[in-house]
């Protein structure tokens, strides 16, 4: 397989910026490296793109390894052929691969193995190979061995039939044929069990039939995770008709001539219902079973019990179709069921990985609130509300613990020490955990900031991983000098003050922007989300002079030795003041600051360049370019650089570029970034939404119009934050007019939108959102 040319199709570019891009990532390159500093190299691909080819290529490789360890094997054995060799080398997957070797995968003891070491393998071949002719009993007469267990004809033939039955199941041809017949046919059912599930939380599941070709990743994962905790039983069905057809389907390649079953016989027996037909006016067509169910072996006992199609015991062909029943029913079925459902949980939790993906890049993104003192308010009880105040570099300033809430409802004492530390401190802002008591301490905080003489505005803060961090032992090296409990409440300030800085220092599992996170593949899913983290740090840029160790880490080409390297050197030396200074950092090489330099800012060094995502290699690209256009220091700041776009296009972008040594991609990437230098991405979005006031669920009614902020995008809706302390639900058919497959294809995290009232439900603290009905109102 020429994996290169492969790929290239795959993601629709040139061979050759293929071939270029595995040899930057073989050479160790990072992907946030290729996409904004090698652009030339694959035609300006972007990181999600290299990422994804990254994915197929580890995949690529993978078949590729497998491929080679089973030709190895089949050598070994003296099996390979030139027939196997070449459905080997066509293969395209790993199931390809895996089905050509099963016939020959050495196999733990089974019936088929026993009947082989008694020397039965010639009888089944025989009998393969002639079904019409053949006399059943005078040929097994021949195998009768007592010595190995072969004492009687119906032994010998009972072994026969044993070897047919793991032939048929380990065909190629009939598992691809039975996978077809189960994927356009088969049904995934659930039965609920009360006394497994007390708080009635998989009860939808009872009785639920639907099948798998539309099943949606939520409800296998919530399928699996009833099934693991014991509250559900789950089976496939399939109707009478769809097994009789794959059974027919098996008999049409190993029984000769085949021998079709009658359909009709199912109706003579009346052992089952006519199917029911759909009813396409229903809305929910899940709770209830489509069509009567059946299970396999139900079914190929009907077929066997059939007095109508049996036959002598002495016919060849008979004989051959019982052992096919037999491989179907007993072996290839629930082999390719078991298949299915790792199948179907394999695209499920891909599903997933993805939603957690989509929503915690927008998540990291947030807006910081620059220039804040930020007084933070962790929610709690009988503990009372942990208070800290941080300066607009993140120093914690001040801390306290207040008792407002039950049962204490210490309200008054709680208002007087938090109007100190406000005027003491010059608070504008407070962050309120959306925790435990989150709900008395926002309105104990919205009545507190309506008795202060300055204006101060709140915002709620999802804590969601913030417990985490502050038992960590990450916390404990950032502020040994705090308990847990402040830690969280500093955490949840910085949070508000720089998402990326501080959200990074926790388990992206643990930020609670997805579903499902502790049933998928662990190591799967931190692959992905770390990816996401080290895309959104290197495309926002970091201060190299203030930055956390763990900050640090996420940088492209860094690592926890050279993270920590980089602290140490500036705490002992003092701030950088140049990039080129990081040469001088013990544990950093050459290929290390390659890969690094050009997403560390240093804002106050005397080269503006060190504060843009040039990278270091290209600062002679830009001495030409400002040279060819005149353009000297004091052009720089008299603004002349506003010029660049119109005179390079005037003179043609290949030519500057040519002049200046690089491609026009980089060119282009330099002259935007000597127009804006120091600049963060995040800057552009909508600023963090503060609050004065509040508004209670009891305040809401149907039909109202309000803004929101879309907090968390799942397989059937959103999640919107409204301004109390319930989030709502917009569910899938309420996004928009058009039909989407999933919420993500209009909605993100942090997406301001209208939304209407269209249902609320008091008791259970649920309200309906809506909107397209929103738009159509405004």
């Amino acid at each position: 397989m020429d994996i290169s040319k492969v790929l290239a199709q795959k993601f629709d570019i040139k061979e050759s910026y293929s071939q270029n891009i595995i040899s930057l990532l073989d050479e160790g390159c990072t992907i946030p490296f290729i996409a904004r500093y090698r652009k030339e190299m694959h035609g300006s691909q972007d990181d999600q793109t290299i990422r994804e080819f990254s994915d197929s290529l580890t995949q690529l490789r993978n078949l590729e390894k497998r491929k080679e360890e089973v030709i190895k094997l089949l050598t070994e054995q003296g099996n390979l052929t030139e027939e196997l060799q070449k459905q080997i080398d066509d293969a395209i997957t790993v199931t390809e691969v895996e089905d050509i070797y099963r016939p020959f995968r050495p196999k733990r003891k089974t019936r088929a193995s026993v009947a082989i070491a008694a020397g039965l393998q010639p009888l089944a071949d025989f009998i393969m190979a002639n079904q019409k002719e053949v006399n059943l009993e005078q040929e097994a007469q021949k195998y009768i061995n007592a010595e190995k267990g072969i004492e009687t004809i119906e032994q010998a033939l009972q072994g026969a039939s044993d070897i047919i039955a793991e032939i048929v199941a380990d065909s190629k041809d009939a598992r691809d044929a039975v996978r077809e017949v189960y994927w356009q046919s088969a049904k995934l059912s659930s039965v609920w069990k009360e006394e497994k599930d007390e708080k009635k939380v998989y009860e939808t599941y009872n009785n639920f039939v639907e099948p798998l070709k539309k099943l949606p990743s939520h409800r296998i994962l919530a399928i699996n995770r009833g099934e693991k905790e014991g509250a559900l039983k789950v089976d496939f069905v399939m109707s009478p008709e769809d097994i009789a057809y794959a059974v027919n389907t098996l008999s049409k390649i190993f029984v000769k001539p085949s021998k079709r079953a009658n359909l009709d016989l199912f109706k003579d027996l009346n052992l089952l219902k006519e199917p029911e037909k759909e009813n396409e006016d229903k809305k929910d067509k899940t709770q209830q079973p489509k069509s009567p169910s059946i299970s396999v072996v139900k079914g190929i006992n009907i077929l066997r019990e059939d007095e109508k199609m049996a036959k002598s015991s002495l016919d060849g062909q008979r004989f051959v179709y019982d052992a096919t029943l037999d491989g179907f029913s007993r072996l290839l079925a629930p082999s390719v069921e078991t298949e299915l459902r790792g199948v179907l949980t394999d695209s499920a939790n891909e599903q997933a990985i993805k939603m957690f993906e989509n929503n915690l890049e927008p998540l990291l993104l947030q807006p910081p609130l620059k220039g804040k003192i930020i007084l933070a308010v962790d929610p709690a009880y009988r503990t009372g509300c942990k208070i800290a105040v941080i300066d607009s570099n993140g120093n914690v300033l001040d801390k306290s613990v207040v008792y407002p809430t039950p049962p204490q409802n210490k309200t008054e004492e709680a208002k007087v020490e938090l109007k100190n530390l406000i005027y003491r401190h010059n608070v504008s802002a407070i962050a309120v955990g959306n925790g435990t008591a989150s709900k008395e301490a926002e309105i104990f905080v919205a009545d507190l900031i309506k008795s202060v003489d300055t204006k101060v505005q709140y915002a709620i803060v999802n804590e969601a991983g913030a417990s985490v961090y502050s038992a960590s032992k990450l916390g404990a090296e950032e502020f040994p000098q705090y308990d847990v409990t402040i830690r969280s409440a500093i955490s949840l300030a910085r949070r508000l003050q720089d998402p990326l800085a501080e959200l990074i220092k926790i388990d992206p599992k643990s930020i609670g922007v997805g579903q499902y996170q502790h049933d998928m593949p662990q190591k799967r899913l931190s692959e992905v989300l770390d990816g996401v983290v080290e895309k959104c740090v290197n495309s926002v840029g970091v201060d190299l002079n203030t930055a956390s160790v763990p900050l640090l880490t996420k940088v492209s080409g860094l690592n926890s030795a050279s993270a920590k390297s980089i602290a140490e050197y500036r705490k002992k030396n003092g701030d950088f003041v140049s990039r080129e200074q990081l040469k001088d950092v013990p544990k950093l090489g050459a290929k290390a600051f390659e890969q690094c330099a050009g997403f560390l800012r240093i804002p106050n060094s005397k080269n503006i360049l060190d504060n843009t995502s040039v990278h270091p290699e290209s600062y002679g690209a830009v001495e030409k370019l400002l040279s060819h256009f005149k353009i000297d220091e004091k052009g720089i700041k008299e603004g002349r650089i506003a010029i660049l776009p119109t005179a390079i296009q005037s003179e043609g972008e290949e030519k500057v570029a040519k002049i200046c040594g690089v491609g026009v991609p980089t060119l282009n990437d330099i002259v935007e970034e000597l127009q804006k230098p120091g600049r963060d991405i995040r800057d552009s979005l909508p600023p963090v939404e503060l609050r004065g006031d509040l508004l209670s669920i009891e305040d809401l009614k149907e039909g109202m119009i309000l803004n929101g902020v879309v907090r968390n995008v799942i397989d059937f809706g959103a999640f919107v934050d409204i301004g109390v302390h319930q989030d709502g639900l917009v569910h899938i058919s309420e996004i928009c007019d058009r039909y989407i497959k999933h919420p993500s294809e209009e909605l993100t995290v942090g997406d301001r939108v209208k939304v209407k009232i269209i249902s609320l439900d008091l008791n259970k603290n649920r309200i309906g959102l809506s909107i397209k009905q929103a738009l159509k109102e405004l």
